[in-house]
């Protein structure tokens, strides 16, 4: 199952969307966290009513200075970067494991 998104409101400083995603809190933590050491951002969070019957909804506010799909894009381009080094660093550590034992 891929995952879907629901834009539910976006202004010059605010940004709402919900994640349709089995995991509920995963991709919206990491999201939110990131979004949170941006310039500009004022708020970011992410509300899910009910653990089993909703799905969380993303919101990121700012001060203005920048636009909140601005800071979205930054955050998904630093979490693949993230993610990125993190396989990398795994894949060296199991060369690293498999040449010990050899």
């Amino acid at each position: 199952m891929g995952i879907n998104i629901e834009l539910r409101k976006i202004s010059d400083r605010e940004l709402r969307f919900i994640i349709y995603d089995e995991d509920r809190h995963s991709l919206p933590n990491l999201i939110v966290k990131l979004a949170l050491k941006k310039p500009g951002v004022i708020y970011s969070a992410y509300i899910l009513e009910h653990p089993l019957a909703s799905y969380p909804e993303v919101v990121i506010l700012t001060d203005g200075s920048v636009h909140p799909l601005e800071i979205l894009t930054s955050v998904i381009e630093e979490a693949k970067t993230l993610a990125e080094k993190f396989l990398n660093e795994f894949n060296e550590a199991l060369i690293s494991v498999s040449q010990k034992r050899d």
